[in-house]
């Protein structure tokens, strides 16, 4: 699952208010970002995926992933030619990667630090 487009962060506050209905109790969303229409919530408790589906983008996916489900993840910087860089996460259980394509303007590095973060505690 690719996303392509202008991506960039969000206040963390501003999507604990949006997705407050998605959360658990004491749940505190920590770093977000936004992928044209979709958006990607990293909690202190789990990834959180919001897909939008089709065109109006009224049906939405709510993929949940928690830290101890991710057996390892990679980041490909942007290049020259290539100005997109790309997060892939393995789940446990899943063969395939779940794959997010960012472009510069979001810092892949800091994206990693945060999934670093939450994945080696």
């Amino acid at each position: 699952m690719a996303l392509f487009g202008n991506a960039h962060t969000v206040d963390p506050d501003k999507a604990q208010q949006d997705y407050a209905r998605l959360l658990g109790q004491g749940e505190q969303v920590h770093a977000a970002f936004l992928l044209i229409r979709d958006t990607i919530l990293f909690t202190d408790r789990r990834l959180l995926l919001v897909d939008k589906q089709g065109i109006t983008g009224k049906k939405v996916e709510y993929h949940s992933v928690p830290y101890r489900s991710i057996t390892h993840f990679a980041v490909e910087t942007a290049g020259t030619f290539d100005l997109d860089a790309e997060l892939k996460i393995w789940i446990s259980g899943s063969a395939a990667p779940i794959q997010k394509t960012f472009t510069k303007g979001v810092d892949i590095y800091e994206v990693q630090a945060i999934l670093t973060q939450f994945v080696t505690r």
